[in-house]
């Protein structure tokens, strides 16, 4: 009997999968870092997530690896840590491997003195190459210590480095013009795929936060090659194999250029921000498809990520039966089965090939027309090709349901929530689904009882224990969801449970010095390094988020300071984010919002939420929402009430309010001659 080592008492489903590896795992912590400074030997940090294809290849080639654990045991102090639920200790030694001039990714080792200093690492090894290494460093470590220790100084005086120094911003420039605002949209626009959309070539990621930039930058400017890029990525996406035909949602990115084959494992964060993103393309263009999308999203994310609390889990792997894609791929002759007489339509409408669209005779699911092109070649209503469509679906989702499923991170994150949150806010204001209303007050509602610890924020959740003290990226996306909640409910809780956050992060991250937010709370653990969330990864960047909740916050509670704050922060990236806005796409939102203030949208009276649905149908980006059915002490709702009993709308811009008005169209008139 396999005996456990010390990840046996961890909740990290990727932590418990390496819980009866012969390898001595410690977690990260003060247990581990104390044995290496204590017995003087190097410490062996390997960090992955569960969904992750190649982490579990290394694991099974190396770490189940009787010899190769032995090695390590002797010679190492050995740390597993999951980058999701720690992603401060991630970010340092990846930073750390990049300053080595080595290609980053997962799983990453990295090799540290007893001081957890790193002085070399690497992602995935060979096991022959593992062995070897670990020997190698062994006998280094042995004969060279002094050398490996003065290359981990260096390597850590490069951590504590301050990012902007590292990337050459030499002065603020806080003036925002829209002449850079311009610049900023043609520096993003030489990297438009402009045949299948999304970024450049393969591997694509759906990066939804260049595209949020992009329906904002066509709103301001009438940049039609703007929008026409965006409706290109979305319905290329929607259409390709990234997106799961039958049962909904994204896979985390596509291995092509034409988002056919997908990395599949389904990640909550990617699914909540293109959840946001779809919905507000739909606001712009009314396409159909964008709103089957949304659904479908959501559909799969309450069947399959959805806790019974109301959190919402971290992800689905890639994997089933050790096979990459195993669970969503299938044969032409299963297809025939499965659909009977009418397969071949089926497979016309699904690019479905005898031999198979992927490797091993398997078909991915995807599509290269709209309905209404594939209905008229093959002469069917439109309607009658849904009915089709839906019955289809729901054979392959009977026959996936006999499969064995892909394993689940059942672990909550606060951030990663958060996102999903707001994207249900966002999908319920445009498509007044009272579904999916009902979801995002579930999931508010579990997150501010399980993940707040009095006016702080945990990071993670499962079994009914969070642990782990909150980052920079769960209160900035936690702030916005919640001021995304208050404006589709009016219920002032939301918003004040977001001011209080702020009002933390402002306490506990802030550095007046460089007008940045550190990721990690100044009262959390001390690593080697404290860094600050600058660029925009597959989640955007944290202080580019707090830019943005700091100005609407400024607006909701008139803290002119808050804007101050928001102003300095954009000011400290903008030489860089005209430069390199595909690394910046959320700042260069941010930048949007600095261009013409914001318009306040106050609503009073007993109509007051059925109001507020009305303006659903209409792209206000650059709009806040307030409202109350009585009255309220809020600064934007203060002395406002409803005239003649009759529910009224106030529309104020840049500290000058318009004559109330008790309209929807007599609103847009006022909100159009201040735009």
């Amino acid at each position: 009997m396999k005996k456990a080592n010390r990840l046996l008492h961890e909740s990290s489903p990727y932590l418990l999968q390496h819980a009866y590896n012969p390898v001595d795992w410690y977690p990260w912590g003060e247990e581990a870092l104390q044995k290496a400074r204590s017995e003087q030997k190097p410490i062996i940090v390997s960090i992955g997530y569960a969904a992750c294809h190649w982490c579990h290849v290394m694991e099974h080639q190396s770490f189940e690896h009787e010899g190769i654990a032995q090695l390590m045991n002797e010679h190492f102090v050995c740390i597993k840590v999951d980058r999701e639920e720690r992603p401060d200790v991630d970010q340092i030694y990846m930073d750390a491997v990049h300053a080595m001039g080595l290609q980053g990714g997962w799983p990453l080792n990295v090799f540290l003195n007893p001081e957890a200093k790193p002085f070399y690492g690497g992602t995935y090894f060979p096991p022959q190459n593992w062995s070897q290494m670990l020997q190698n460093i062994a006998k280094a470590y042995r004969e060279n210590r002094e050398e490996l220790d003065q290359s981990a100084e260096q390597f850590a005086e490069h951590l504590n480095t301050s990012d902007l120094k590292k990337y050459g911003i030499q002065q603020v420039n806080s003036e925002f013009t829209d002449q850079d605002f311009r610049l900023i949209y043609h520096n993003l626009s030489l990297r438009f795929e402009k045949e299948r959309g999304g970024m450049g070539q393969a591997p694509k990621f759906p990066m939804p936060v260049n595209y949020l930039f992009l329906l904002r930058y066509h709103q301001y400017s009438n940049q039609t090659t703007a929008l026409e890029h965006v409706n290109v990525t979305l319905r290329e996406m929607a259409f390709g194999g990234i997106y799961d035909q039958a049962g909904g949602g994204f896979a985390r990115y596509s291995t092509d250029s034409e988002w056919l084959v997908p990395h599949f494992e389904k990640m909550l964060y990617d699914n909540g921000q293109l959840v946001s993103l779809y919905a507000e393309a739909y606001q712009v263009t009314k396409n159909p498809l964008y709103q089957e999308v949304v659904y479908e999203t959501i559909a799969f994310v309450e069947r399959e990520l959805m806790s019974p609390e109301g959190g919402f889990y971290s992800s689905l792997d890639a994997d089933s039966e050790g096979e990459e894609g195993k669970f969503y791929v299938f044969t032409k002759e299963e297809l025939q089965e499965i659909i009977g007489t009418e397969e071949p339509l089926f497979s016309a409408y699904y690019n479905i090939r005898a031999e198979g669209n992927w490797e091993h005779n398997q078909n991915i699911l995807h599509r290269r027309q709209t309905d209404e092109a594939f209905a008229a070649e093959h002469q069917l209503e439109v309607l009658v090709l849904k009915e089709l469509i839906k019955g289809w679906k729901e054979k392959v989702m009977q026959a996936r349901a006999k499969r064995v499923r892909p394993g689940l991170d059942d672990k909550i994150l606060t951030s990663w929530n958060a996102l999903m949150l707001k994207g249900l806010s966002d999908a319920y204001h445009v498509f007044q689904e009272e579904r999916f209303l009902k979801l995002a007050l579930q999931n508010a509602s579990f997150l501010r009882q399980n993940l707040k610890n009095g006016p702080k924020l945990f990071r993670n959740y499962k079994n009914g224990k969070a642990t782990i003290d909150a980052f920079l990226e769960d209160y900035a996306l936690l702030i916005q969801a919640f001021l995304r909640l208050y404006e589709v409910t009016f219920d002032e809780i939301w918003l004040n449970e977001a001011h209080q956050l702020a009002k933390y992060t402002l306490s506990n991250f802030f550095d007046e010095k460089e007008n940045l937010f550190f990721y990690t709370d100044k009262e959390g653990e001390q690593l080697i390094a404290r860094k600050k969330e600058i660029m925009d990864n597959v989640i955007p960047a944290s202080n580019s988020v707090m830019a943005l909740n700091l100005l609407f916050l400024a607006l909701h509670f008139d803290r002119p300071k808050y804007a101050d704050i928001s102003d300095a922060m954009l000011s400290q990236v903008k030489e860089l984010l005209v430069k390199q806005p595909s690394h910046l796409a959320n700042w260069a939102t941010v930048y949007y919002y600095k261009l013409k203030p914001t318009a306040e949208i106050a609503i009073v009276g007993p109509e007051a939420q059925a109001v507020r649905q009305s303006f659903a149908d209409f792209y206000l980006p650059n709009a806040i929402f307030t409202g109350t059915k009585t009255e309220s002490t809020l600064p934007l709702l203060t002395d406002r009430f409803a005239i003649g009993e009759e529910t009224t709308i106030y529309i104020c811009y840049n500290k000058t309010c318009q004559l109330p008005v008790h309209t929807l169209s007599e609103a847009l008139e006022q909100l159009d001659s201040i735009s």
